[in-house]
């Protein structure tokens, strides 16, 4: 039976924290009546990035991390495919 790694709840956090953070700037401005279609498309699309970080990075090592490559940072951003 193979071990899983151990959830990097530091970067999950981390990446949940920025998605809450863009979510919440978005209702604000939603609140206030100042929000266009073009802000929140990338806000959301902000969001999702990290959103979906949280889930495709949640074992990789901090080290790994802290040294991604762009080609990780793209694959790791995009909507996870096993996902139920």
């Amino acid at each position: 039976m193979t071990r899983r790694k151990k959830l990097n709840l530091e970067i999950i956090k981390s990446n949940l924290s920025e998605a809450r953070e863009e979510l919440e700037r978005l209702e604000r401005q939603a609140a206030a009546g100042a929000l266009s279609e073009v802000e929140l498309q990338i806000g959301l699309q902000h969001a999702y990035h990290h959103l979906n970080f949280s889930w495709n990075i949640r074992r990789i090592p901090t080290k790994q991390y802290a040294s991604l490559t762009q080609e990780e940072f793209d694959r790791w951003g995009r909507y996870p495919s096993k996902i139920e």
